[in-house]
């Protein structure tokens, strides 16, 4: 038994915006946003930028999560945007900023506790950008249910480490099964 969208998307779908206190800016100063300094073997390859994002959102119900191991893996005004149909039949999208998605979804992941994989993948790559199709099976600590989908994640390598510029996922329906393709080829 499968849910209609992942506890991320509801959660991200359902909750309005938070209104951000805008930053004063001169146009000739651009204000400079820091992340915290990536673990070196995070961000060495797809493989393991791909791998410390899976393993950053996933833990049993009652651990805190490691959110500065996850603002490491994005560039500074990196994207989460979930996707989904929403409860009238419309299709939306939400625009997170990291910070957005760890205050909106991560008490929810660190309540019910949450593990979340990649079952197949597919890369593209061209000179410093990869786009990655990254089949994912999830589950709640508190429901035996599966919830899959893909996430559409977009890396850029700048010469010393990848980065993660955006992360964009739609879950499986039952009027929306995965591709064949999608799935692991046996």
């Amino acid at each position: 038994m499968r849910h209609n969208l992942s506890l991320a998307v509801l959660v991200c779908l359902a909750a309005p915006l938070r209104a951000q206190t805008p930053v004063p800016q001169a146009a000739s100063h651009p204000v400079t946003i820091t992340v915290p300094a990536a673990k070196p073997e995070d961000v060495a390859s797809i493989e393991s930028i791909l791998g410390a994002l899976y393993d950053v959102i996933s833990g049993p119900a009652g651990q805190a999560r490691d959110w500065n191991r996850m603002r490491s893996l994005f560039i500074p005004d990196g994207r989460l945007m979930p996707s989904g149909v929403r409860p009238d039949g419309s299709v939306g999208i939400r625009l997170l900023t990291v910070n957005d998605y760890i205050a909106t979804s991560g008490p929810v992941l660190e309540r019910v506790g949450f593990q979340e994989k990649e079952i197949a993948r597919r890369v593209e790559r061209f000179g410093h950008i990869a786009h990655v199709f990254s089949t994912y099976e999830g589950r709640m600590q508190t429901e035996p249910t599966v919830i899959r989908g893909i996430n559409s994640i977009q890396l850029l390598n700048d010469g010393k480490r990848w980065w993660v510029i955006s992360v964009y996922w739609e879950a499986e329906r039952p009027d929306m099964p995965l591709p064949r393709e999608y799935l692991p080829q046996d």
